[in-house]
This record gives structure tokens, C-alpha cells and sequence, in this order.
């Protein structure tokens, strides 16, 4: 994968993202809070507790930060995969979210 195609990526994975919790905020009372600065996305949910979502430009990875611990994503073609479980990064966003939230959240795109 060329720099180009992971930033072509990466980017649309944190529109996405942006746009889920745009969407869970809309049709929920779940408040979640999401800030962007540059490569980062920084997801408060509403017991304060936080996820954070970051580019790893020279490896072409996505990392995350949860309570859960830290993940390494990379794109396979299709889907951005944690390079140790093979689990779908929305899955798992999914998951750690809903987990430190204590509520059922859906980032799915």
C-alpha cells in the first residue's frame, strides 16, 4: 500500500467515525463527545471515560486505546483488521465503546 492509499484510508475510517457519532448522538441520549486534532479522534463517552483513535502514518496502521488496552489496525483491502486477532476495527470499536459506556452503542458505517 502506497502513503497515499493508507491516508486515503485512514481518513475515510475517521469520517466514518465522525459520522457514527453524529448519528448515535442524533438518534440516542448517549452524548458522545468526539474531537478531532489532525490524525486523532478522541471519543468521550458519558461516564467521561475515553477511546482514542489514532493514525500511525510510517506504518500504515490505525491504532485504538480502550479500556480494553491498545490495538493495531491495518487495511486489508476491505476492512481495517487488528493485526493480532484478525478482528474487524468496527466490531471492536463496537464492542469497547458499548463496554465502557455501559449502553449498547453502534458505530457501525
Amino acid at each position: 500500500m502506497t502513503d497515499t492509499d493508507y491516508l486515503d484510508h485512514a481518513e475515510a475510517l475517521l469520517r466514518a467515525i465522525e459520522r457514527a457519532c453524529d448519528r448515535i448522538n442524533d438518534e440516542s441520549d448517549a452524548d458522545i463527545d468526539n474531537q478531532r486534532v489532525g490524525g486523532m479522534i478522541t471519543l468521550t463517552l458519558p461516564n467521561r471515560s475515553q477511546i482514542i483513535i489514532n493514525l500511525q502514518k510510517p506504518l500504515h496502521e490505525v491504532w485504538m486505546a480502550a479500556k480494553a488496552g491498545g490495538f493495531h489496525y491495518r487495511f486489508d483491502g476491505q476492512v481495517w483488521r487488528d493485526t493480532k486477532s484478525g478482528s474487524e476495527f468496527f466490531a471492536d470499536l463496537n464492542q469497547f465503546a458499548s463496554a465502557q459506556a455501559g449502553v449498547a452503542l453502534d458505530f457501525t458505517a
